[in-house]
């Protein structure tokens, strides 16, 4: 089962990352030509928002599963134990919170501001995201590309 969830949160990142950025660039692309935000790219925008909240509940349960979580005394001495044990769950928590009430904020405003709403709140999201992804290319995480 581990396995099975790990590999789906792994998988489920790129649909995360595809969404943000679409939903990003339609809302930059309204916010700067000054037209509202239509039905279609708000769609894009509820899709990286349900994406990131199913990531969410995959990484909670892999949280208390993980054997990369260790919950000793001195995990946090350790940069890969610290790592999953803090960084990763408290960057992506923030990201999703940050995505959420720019979600919930662009949903209730006038639709001229809707766009630049999505745009800022989902930049910063993404930001995040991407700063607490165990990239392969840091290679003490032991993360892979999949």
């Amino acid at each position: 089962m581990y396995n099975m969830l790990q590999h789906a949160h792994s998988g489920l990142r790129w649909l995360v990352l595809l969404f943000l950025v679409l939903a990003i660039v339609f809302a930059l692309i309204k916010w700067i030509g000054k037209k509202p935000f239509w039905q279609t790219h708000r769609k894009y925008a509820l899709l990286a928002l349900i994406f990131t909240h199913v990531q969410v509940l995959i990484g909670f349960i892999l949280y208390f599963i993980s054997p990369k979580v260790i919950f000793a005394g001195g995990a946090m001495k350790d940069a890969v134990s610290r790592f999953y044990l803090l960084e990763h769950l408290v960057g992506m928590l923030l990201a999703v919170i940050i995505i959420t009430i720019g979600y919930a904020k662009a949903k209730r405003a006038l639709p001229e501001k809707s766009a630049k709403l999505t745009f800022w709140y989902y930049t910063v999201g993404l930001l995040l995201i991407i700063a607490s992804i165990p990239w392969p290319f840091r290679a003490a995480l032991g993360a892979g590309w999949y």
